[in-house]
């Protein structure tokens, strides 16, 4: 077999490419702490006898499982490369339009990863600074909350202690240009990037203000700004917004999904002079995931002990275990009622924390099946070409349970009251109808669909209704409050 020179460094590559751990993102494979013990794996299952030697002393053949374990000969796999050096060179030599030689190896790479399951796949450089920013939870802007009204952005909120707030941007504002040019016309994701940028830049924004004759101008430099991952009210009351329990809505875990629960709580204890709520209310709902280490904190601020989650890999190093310890936080809120919202937008994340703490009985689970993602992600980078996506592991409840394609049901199911425009579209199936998901031998499959809605108005939601009355005990469950075994 000859190797062109093109073809022979490909192999060279593929044979020591450095691979390693550096960040990890939606369901990430954090370093364990030190002395943390890793999780026994079930014993294997005892090794299959020799199979007796065919008469006349001739060798079995071998069996499909065999042949599938056995290790491919290395002259196959280079066979396989050469193969993909063909068809690249031939791409390159008599396609209709000259191709971009980077954007088919990258589109070969993609195919390679997406292959393997659903959530594996490459990140080009772009790509990866926005999976980084969106993870961290932190970019350069102004800190307003936007929303898009009759073709021009009004602002929802102003962030406390931001560009924008400082400068006396305020809510229901109606920004009309930024730079000099017509917001009239874009997407908001256009003009919400054109707000963005490095630190310390400067962008002028003309604002539109009710009772305001002319319009204002604002001249404002870019700084960092945290995104709110975590937003609470008190409810039961009267009127919406007051009572007794608090309700903590936890939108993503990014870096900013244990700080922002951990203020949380500590405003509201302000708010009510140190008096605890009558109960809490973790909203997880369509909350997609994000970072493992962030669900292992955010469960550990309900649990003073025991494993929050287990990972399994195919090597040692993907195998830990992951435990709660005693703290401050917990302890302060150990004797307050927890209702965990669930639906089938909860993934990968949510479904960590939402299973810690049903299986250790400190919370009730309310509402529809979650989507059922059950495995990590490990992100490797390829320093200037990007990152890869890769799944490393496979994630188990602190009783050992794999939600993989499955989902986590929860201890009380309720069911949203879905306006006639939105039925048979709230559903989904979750990991199971995702094509190429991981299967588990033996474990059985989700097949039906859970509801993603969530209505916009609070009193209209159901499931948040009915939590709020479980805990103020105008209902009542055997599921409320968890008895512990």
């Amino acid at each position: 077999m000859r190797l062109t020179p093109l073809r022979a460094l490909a192999v060279i590559l593929a044979l020591s490419l450095p691979v390693g751990l550096l960040i990890a993102q939606e369901e990430p494979a954090p370093t364990p702490a030190e002395e943390t013990p890793v999780p026994t794996e079930a014993p294997a299952p005892p090794a299959e006898q020799p199979a007796e030697p065919a008469p006349g002393g001739e060798e079995p053949e071998p069996t499909p499982a065999e042949e599938a374990a056995a290790p491919r000969d290395p002259l196959e796999i280079y066979a396989d490369l050469n193969l993909f050096g063909e068809i690249f060179d031939r791409i390159r030599a008599e396609y209709v339009d000259p191709p971009d030689e980077q954007e088919l190896i990258r589109a070969a790479i993609q195919g390679m990863l997406t292959s393997l399951d659903p959530h594996s796949g490459y990140l080009p450089p772009a790509d990866y600074d926005d999976m980084r920013e969106d993870t961290s939870g932190e970019f350069g802007g102004l800190g307003i909350e936007v929303t898009m009204e009759e073709g021009v952005i009004k602002v929802v909120s102003p962030i406390d202690d931001t560009p924008a707030a400082k400068a006396g941007i305020m809510a229901n504002d109606f920004i009309v240009e930024i730079d000099g040019v017509q917001v009239q016309g874009q997407t908001l994701d256009d003009s919400v990037a054109k707000m963005r940028g490095p630190i310390g830049t400067s962008v002028k924004l003309t604002v539109v203000r009710e009772g305001v004759d002319a319009p204002l101008t604002f001249e404002l430099n870019r700084a960092v700004i945290a995104m709110r991952a975590v937003r609470w009210s008190m409810e039961g009351g009267e009127e919406e917004g007051t009572g007794d329990v608090a309700v903590l809505r936890l939108s993503r875990f990014s870096e900013q999904a244990f700080v922002g629960i951990e203020k949380a709580l500590k405003d509201i204890y302000a708010a009510r002079d140190g008096v605890a709520p009558k109960g809490i209310i973790l909203d997880l709902r369509n909350n997609p995931g994000g970072l493992v280490d962030q669900s292992v904190y955010v469960a550990d601020a309900f649990l003073k002990q025991g494993a929050v989650v287990l990972t399994r890999g195919r090597i040692p190093e993907e195998s830990a275990r992951y435990d709660a310890q005693p703290d401050a936080l917990d302890a302060q809120i150990a004797d307050v009622p927890l209702v965990v919202l669930i639906n089938g937008g909860s993934a990968s994340a949510s479904e960590i924390v939402a299973g810690a703490l049903q299986d250790h009985k400190r919370a009730t689970l309310v509402g529809t099946r979650s989507f059922g993602k059950g495995s990590v992600q490990s992100i490797i980078s390829l320093g200037p070409d990007g990152a890869m996506r890769l799944t490393t592991a496979r994630y188990y409840t602190p009783n050992n349970r794999s939600i993989q394609a499955l989902g986590i049901t929860p201890d009380i199911e309720i069911k949203q009251v879905v306006p006639e425009e939105f039925q048979g579209r709230d559903e989904i199936i979750g990991e199971a109808g995702l094509a190429g998901h991981i299967t588990i031998e033996g474990q059985e499959e989700t097949s039906v669909g859970s509801s993603v809605y969530v209505p916009v108005e609070k009193s209209e939601d159901t499931q948040l209704q009915y939590a709020i009355r479980l805990i103020d005990g105008e209902e009542t469950n055997e599921a409320f409050p968890p008895k512990a075994e």
